[in-house]
C-alpha cells in the first residue's frame, strides 16, 4: 500500500476537510491496482466508536468490496496476545480504596484537611494517578522535584500523594485502566520491534495528546507498512511558527495552549519537519482564505508581530468570512433561542446542522426552545444520568435518610412518575391530591407518621387508612444520624427505593429499572455493590455525596428519537462528523475553553519538570477543535454578553479573530466584522420578535354583580374590614367559592407567630393566678411553641420577643384581673340584621366582666395596631365586637354596657390602643354596618377591585385573578361583567 521510506511515515488532512470521508477516499486511492482481498488486509485504528461507525458507513456506501479491519485505540488490550497482562481495576472501585485511605489519613491527621474535602481529594487523587501512568511518570520524579515550600504546603500534598505511591507499586499485578493501556501499548511495540507486521496499519484521527497514545502513533508511524494520519492540519502556516512552538525557551513553559502544538511535538519526536508532511488525499480545503485567516488569528504570543507583516496578504476580508455569522447575544436565553430558530430552519429546509459546545446548561436550553416546534434534537451526550427519572428519583429517595422529612420532599417522591408504579397509581394519585390539599391547608410542615394516621381518620375515601399506613411505614423517620456501614447503608437505600416504586401493593421493583434509564442506573448500582465494603463508615450525606458522584458520570441516550438533521455535539464528536452548518455556542471564557480545574498538588512549573501535562492541554486541544469547526461550509460564532447577572469575557480566539480584522481596515476587515454582526443580528431580531407577547387589550379593573341569591349573607367582623377595601376578594371567596392554595413549603410566617403568641396569651390567662410572674407566662409559651413551631430559630427568637415583653404583661395582667370578676376567652358570637337577611359572626379573643356588669373587650396583636383613623373608617373589628356586646349577641353574655374595647399589642413590647366609642358610638357604628350591607344589596352595586387599599402596593389574595398590573386604582371599574 506504501512505497519503502526511510523515515517514519506521517500523513495529515487539512483544515475544514471531512475527515472520515478524506480518510476512506484516500485508502481506496492507495488500493487501486491491488487484489480485492488486500483490502481486507489493511488495519485501521480509529479513536472513537462513533468515527468508527461513520468510517464504515462510508466503506459500505461504496461498491461491494472487502472491509478493512476496523479496531478502536482501546481495543489493542481485548486482543488475546494480552490476556496474560492482568485485568485493569473498575476506577470505581479505585476511587473507593482512595476514599477509604484518605479518610484514614485524614482521621490520623484531621489539620491536613477538611473532612468535607474527603471524596474531592480522592477523586483529584485519582485524577493524578491516572495521568502519571499514562506519562510514565514515576513517585520518584514527583518526589524529587525541587521545592522551596515555606508553607508547608507540600509537605502536606506529599502525604497525600503517597497514597497513590501504594497503587503505583501495584500497578504491575493489579494495574488501572491508564496502567494497563501503557503495558498493552508497550508490549505491542516490542512485539512490532521483534517481528514487524507487513500488512498496512493506518491510526487515524487521534493528535496524540496523551503519552500512551503518542508512543503508539510513533511505532505505527516507523513500521513498514503503517502510517499516522493528523486531523485538522494547518499546512499553510509558515516555518518560523512551526519553529516557535517546537523550541525550547527556559524563562517560559511551551505554548501547549496553541492548536498545532500536539503536533509540531509529535512531529519533533519522529524527526519530520511539519512542512513536509504530505496530505493524505486530494480533497482541498473547504475555504483556504478562511483558514488563513482563524490561522493568522490563532498564532502563539510570541510571534503576533506577524499579523502586522501578514495580515494584509489576506486579501478582502468580508469575501472570506461571508460564511460566518457572529451572534452576540444579551443573555444566554437570547442565545439559545436564537440558535434553536437556526435549527428549525435547517430541519425545514433538509440541511444537517450540528450545535458544537461544551456548555451543557445551553444544550438544555435549547433543546427546551426547540420543543416549541415539536423538534427533538440528536443530542450525542444524552441526559446525564443524574438528571434521568430513575437518577432523579434514587437521589430524592437518599434525600429521606440525610434531613427530617417535610411536605416538599413527601409529595416530590409521591408525586414522582416512577412511585407506585407496581399497583393502582390512579389511586395513589388520588389519595396524593386529598394528602396535598390537606397538608396545604392544616399542614404539618414536617408530616409524621401520627400526623397521616389522622389524616387518614379524617378522609373517607376508600382505601385511604391502607394508603396512609404505607406511606407512614415507608416514609416517615428514616432519617440518619452518625456514620452508617456503607453497604448496609447502600441496600437500605436501594430496598427502599423499589418499595416506593412498587407501591403499597404487592411486592417487586416498579418500573424502577425499566427503560434505557432504569438499565443504565442499575448497572451503575452493580458495579458499586461488591466495593462497599471497602468504604469506611459514612454519615448519609457523604454517602448521598459519593451516590450522587456516581450518578453523574452516567449519560442515557437514545439516539433513535432525535431529528436526524438537528444534532447537538460534543466537540469530540466534532472531529469525525460533517454538517452543512456547524454552529459553534457559548464562546466564552470558562465555556470554550473551559477553565482549568484546580490542582491541589502540583503548580504548573513543578507538573512541567515532572513531565505530568500542563492545564494548557486542554485550551489547545479546545483550540483544535475550534479550528477544525470554524473551517466547516457555514459557520455560527455564537456568545452572550451576560451570564448568571454578571458580564462575561469573549473566548480568546473569538477576541484574537475580531482584534486581527479589526487592525486590517486596508483589507475591509471593520466591514467583515460588521458584515457578521450584522448577519447575527437579524437572527436576534427574529427571536426577540417570537418571544414579543401578542397585543391585547389590557383587562378591565373587575367589578362584578352577581345576583342578589349569589350575594354573601354572612360575614365574620374581619371581612367587613375586607369588604370596605377590596369587596373583590369577598366576591372571589364567598361567590366564586374560590381559595389560594396555600404554600406546600411551610414557614414560620406572620400568621402562624399570631396564631400561636394568641394561644400562649390565651393560656396564661385561662390559668391565671395572682402568684404567676413572668416565668409562668414564658413556660406557656415554650410548651405551645414545642407542640405547634416546628421550626427551632422560630421557637427562639420568638420566645425572645415574648420574654421582653413578659414582665410588663404580667404587671398589667395583674391590674386588668383586679378589675374583672370574670374572663371570658375565645367568646363567640352572632348578630342578624333580619331586614337584610344577614348574619355577622364573631370570636372575641378576651371579654373581661367587672362588678358593675361592664364589659371590657381585648384582642391580641402580633402586628401593627390599627391607627383611630383607620378603626372609624376601615378597620371597625373592635367596635363591631363592642357593638354586638352591647346587643348581647355573645354566647354566654347578656347585654351589657362597653365600658371599653382594647387592642393589646404584644408584638415586641405591650402596647395598649382603645378604640374610639367616644368618636364612633356603637349605635352609630351598627347604622353604618346596616347601610353597607344594604348597598351591597343593591343589584347595582359592584363588587369592585381595591375599592380602598390602605396602601397602592398591599397584597390582596385575589389580585392575580382580578389581573391587578393591566389595571391600577386610578382605572374606573368596569360593571359590564358579572351582572344579575
Amino acid at each position: 500500500m506504501f512505497e519503502p521510506q526511510e523515515n517514519a511515515r506521517v500523513f495529515a488532512s487539512e483544515l475544514g476537510v471531512d475527515f472520515p470521508k478524506a480518510l476512506v477516499s484516500g485508502i481506496f486511492d492507495r488500493m487501486q491496482g491491488h487484489a480485492p482481498e488486500d483490502m481486507a488486509r489493511v488495519h485501521l485504528i480509529v479513536n472513537t466508536a462513533r468515527m468508527r461507525r461513520r468510517v464504515t458507513a462510508l466503506f459500505l456506501d461504496r461498491n461491494p468490496h472487502f472491509l478493512p479491519r476496523i479496531t478502536l485505540l482501546s481495543d489493542l488490550g481485548k486482543e488475546p496476545k494480552f490476556h496474560k497482562i492482568p485485568q485493569p481495576v473498575s476506577p470505581l472501585a479505585r476511587r473507593i480504596e482512595l476514599i477509604s485511605l484518605v479518610d484514614a489519613l485524614l482521621r490520623q491527621n484531621p489539620s491536613l484537611a477538611s473532612r468535607s474535602s474527603l471524596f474531592d481529594l480522592a477523586e483529584s487523587l485519582a485524577g493524578l494517578m491516572d495521568e502519571m501512568q499514562g506519562e510514565g511518570v514515576t513517585l520518584n520524579d514527583i518526589s524529587e522535584l525541587e521545592v522551596s515550600d515555606i508553607s508547608g504546603h507540600w509537605a502536606r500534598a506529599q502525604q497525600f500523594i503517597g497514597i497513590v505511591g501504594q497503587f503505583l507499586d501495584l500497578s504491575q499485578e493489579h494495574p488501572d485502566t491508564e496502567a494497563r493501556a501503557r503495558a498493552v501499548v508497550l508490549a505491542q511495540i516490542e512485539e512490532w520491534r521483534i517481528a514487524p507486521p507487513e500488512h498496512p496499519i493506518i491510526l487515524a484521527g487521534s493528535t496524540g495528546s496523551r503519552g500512551t497514545t503518542a508512543l503508539l502513533m510513533n511505532a505505527v508511524a516507523n513500521l513498514p507498512q503503517g502510517a499516522v494520519i493528523l486531523p485538522g492540519f494547518d499546512a499553510d502556516m509558515p516555518s518560523e511558527v512551526w519553529e516557535e512552538l517546537i523550541a525550547e525557551h527556559p524563562a517560559r513553559l511551551a505554548p501547549e495552549d496553541h492548536p498545532q502544538y500536539r503536533f509540531a511535538r509529535f512531529l519533533q519526536s519522529l524527526s519530520l519537519h511539519p512542512k513536509r508532511v504530505p496530505m493524505w488525499g486530494t480533497a482541498p480545503a473547504i475555504d483556504a482564505r478562511r483558514n488563513a485567516v482563524v490561522s493568522l488569528a490563532l498564532r502563539p504570543v510570541p510571534v503576533t508581530d506577524g499579523w502586522l507583516r501578514d495580515g494584509p496578504d489576506l486579501g478582502d476580508l468580508p469575501s472570506a468570512m461571508e460564511n460566518v455569522t457572529l451572534v452576540e447575544a444579551q443573555n444566554t436565553r437570547e442565545e439559545a433561542l436564537a440558535i434553536a430558530m437556526r435549527l428549525r430552519l435547517a430541519a425545514q429546509e433538509g440541511k444537517t446542522t450540528a450545535l458544537i459546545t461544551p456548555d451543557r446548561m445551553l444544550t438544555r436550553q435549547v433543546t427546551a426552545a426547540l420543543d416549541r416546534w415539536n423538534i427533538k434534537p440528536d443530542d450525542s451526550a444524552g441526559t446525564p444520568l443524574q438528571l434521568s427519572p430513575p437518577g432523579r428519583f434514587l437521589r430524592h429517595v437518599l434525600e429521606l435518610f440525610t434531613q427530617p422529612l417535610d411536605a416538599e420532599a413527601l409529595l416530590t417522591l409521591l408525586k414522582h412518575p416512577l412511585t407506585h408504579r407496581g399497583s393502582d397509581r390512579g389511586d395513589h394519585l388520588r389519595l396524593t391530591r386529598e394528602l396535598e390539599l390537606s397538608i396545604r391547608k392544616y399542614g404539618p410542615a414536617f408530616p409524621t407518621a401520627e400526623s397521616l394516621m389522622d389524616w387518614a381518620k379524617k378522609n373517607k375515601l376508600e382505601g385511604a387508612k391502607e394508603w396512609a399506613d404505607w406511606v407512614a411505614q415507608t416514609f416517615c423517620d428514616l432519617m440518619c444520624e452518625g456514620p452508617q456501614n456503607a453497604a448496609e447503608f447502600a441496600q437500605r437505600h436501594i430496598d427502599l427505593a423499589e418499595c416506593i416504586s412498587q407501591g403499597s401493593i404487592g411486592a417487586g421493583t416498579g418500573e424502577l429499572w425499566q427503560e434505557a434509564a432504569g438499565r443504565a442506573a442499575l448497572a451503575q448500582w452493580h458495579a458499586l455493590q461488591p466495593v462497599l465494603d471497602a468504604l469506611p463508615d459514612l454519615s448519609a450525606r457523604d454517602y448521598a455525596d459519593l451516590f450522587g458522584g456516581i450518578l453523574s458520570s452516567g449519560e442515557v441516550r437514545n439516539p433513535d428519537l432525535g431529528h436526524p438533521n438537528v444534532l447537538i455535539w460534543g466537540t469530540l464528536e466534532a472531529r469525525v462528523q460533517g454538517a452543512d452548518l456547524l454552529i459553534l455556542a457559548a464562546l466564552n471564557e470558562g465555556s470554550w475553553p473551559e477553565a482549568p480545574k484546580p490542582d491541589p498538588w502540583l503548580n504548573r512549573r513543578m507538573r512541567a519538570e515532572a513531565g505530568l501535562l500542563l492545564p494548557e492541554r486542554r485550551v489547545g486541544l479546545s483550540a483544535h477543535d475550534f479550528q477544525q469547526a470554524i473551517a466547516a461550509p457555514e459557520v455560527w460564532l455564537t456568545r452572550s454578553q451576560r451570564s448568571d447577572d454578571a458580564q462575561t469575557v469573549p473566548s480568546r480566539w473569538l477576541n484574537r479573530l475580531t482584534n486581527l480584522m479589526g487592525g486590517l481596515p486596508d483589507q475591509n476587515g471593520p466591514d467583515a466584522i460588521g458584515q457578521m454582526q450584522a448577519r447575527g443580528n437579524a437572527w436576534l431580531q427574529r427571536a426577540a420578535l417570537l418571544e414579543s407577547p401578542i397585543q391585547s387589550a389590557p383587562a378591565a379593573r373587575p367589578s362584578p354583580r352577581p345576583a342578589i341569591t349569589a350575594r354573601p349573607d354572612q360575614l365574620s367582623v374581619t371581612e367587613i374590614k375586607t369588604l370596605v377595601r377590596d369587596p373583590y376578594a369577598i366576591y372571589a371567596k364567598h361567590v366564586l367559592k374560590l381559595a389560594p392554595l396555600d404554600s406546600l413549603v411551610k414557614t414560620a410566617d406572620a400568621r402562624l407567630r399570631g396564631i400561636a403568641v394568641h394561644q400562649v396569651f390565651e393560656d396564661f390567662v385561662r390559668s391565671w393566678d395572682s402568684a404567676n410572674t413572668a416565668n409562668d407566662l414564658m413556660a406557656h409559651a415554650k410548651r405551645i411553641f414545642d407542640s405547634d413551631v416546628d421550626w427551632p430559630s422560630a421557637r427562639l427568637m420568638w420566645a425572645a420577643r415574648i420574654a421582653r415583653l413578659a414582665d410588663d404583661f404580667v404587671v398589667q395582667e395583674r391590674e386588668r384581673q383586679t378589675n374583672a370578676v370574670s374572663t371570658k376567652l375565645e367568646v363567640k358570637g352572632k348578630s342578624t340584621l333580619p331586614d337584610l337577611g344577614f348574619t355577622l359572626t364573631v370570636k372575641a379573643d378576651r371579654i373581661d366582666l367587672d362588678a358593675r356588669s361592664g364589659a371590657h373587650l381585648y384582642d391580641y396583636k402580633t402586628g401593627a395596631i390599627p391607627t383611630k383613623n383607620q378603626q372609624i373608617a376601615f378597620d371597625m373589628q373592635l367596635l363591631l365586637e363592642a357593638a354586638m356586646a352591647e346587643r348581647g349577641d355573645f354566647d354566654g353574655i347578656n347585654p351589657r354596657h362597653v365600658e371599653g374595647a382594647t387592642y393589646l399589642g404584644v408584638g415586641s413590647s405591650v402596647t395598649s390602643v382603645k378604640a374610639p366609642l367616644d368618636e364612633k358610638p356603637t349605635a352609630q357604628v351598627w347604622s353604618e354596618l346596616h347601610k353597607l350591607i344594604a348597598d351591597y344589596q343593591e343589584p347595582n352595586k359592584g363588587y369592585t377591585a381595591r375599592r380602598a387599599m390602605e396602601k397602592s402596593k398591599s397584597f390582596g389574595r385575589y389580585d392575580q385573578l382580578a389581573r391587578f398590573g393591566e389595571w391600577d386604582e386610578t382605572s374606573m371599574p368596569d360593571d359590564d361583567g358579572v351582572k344579575p
